[in-house]
């Protein structure tokens, strides 16, 4: 049987032996070499990526009715398409179509250098129908960096 103090003496003296190697990564594993090389190669990568998901990044837009409750009835609808910070987008296309309200097909128009787009619409409400809403959509404008993934804005029509 072995004596407990001989093993720890030669624990103690393979950590002496250890710590006294200056040999750096020549006296490491190969399987711990591989692995510090792969760790690093993915970490570099990863960090390409972060990095890069700033240049990806497309701004979400949004757009804003004036007014946002109309009458039943011909009428003009403004529309304000904007970015996430609130500025105006030109060249954006803006669709308008029934949801509870109807219309007569569907209103589109594009915005402007101001962001504003007008268009004329005609809602209707069926019969023993308060109120409904106008469902708005948005195209951002082709080769830019915009997307609209979020639900949109509802214009509420009320009976005259």
């Amino acid at each position: 049987m072995l004596d407990p103090s001989c093993v720890r003496e030669t624990v103690a003296d393979r950590l002496v032996t250890f710590r006294e190697d200056e040999r750096a990564i020549e006296g490491l594993p190969v399987r711990l070499v591989v692995s510090l090389v792969v760790g690093a190669a993915c970490l570099s990568v990863m960090l390409n990526l972060v990095n890069g998901v700033g240049g990806l990044a497309a701004a979400e837009v949004d757009v804003r009715p004036t007014p946002e409750v109309v009458e039943t009835g011909p009428q003009e609808l403004t529309l304000r398409v904007v970015d996430a910070d609130g500025d105006p987008v030109s060249g954006a296309t803006v669709i308008v179509d029934g949801g509870t309200a109807s219309l007569d097909g569907v209103a589109t128009a594009r915005t402007g250098a101001d962001g504003n787009a007008t268009v004329s619409i005609d809602p209707a409400l069926g019969a023993n129908q308060a109120e409904g809403t106008l469902v708005l959509d948005v195209k951002p404008p082709a080769g830019g960096s915009y997307v609209d993934r979020r639900e949109n804005s509802y214009v509420l029509v009320i009976q005259a």
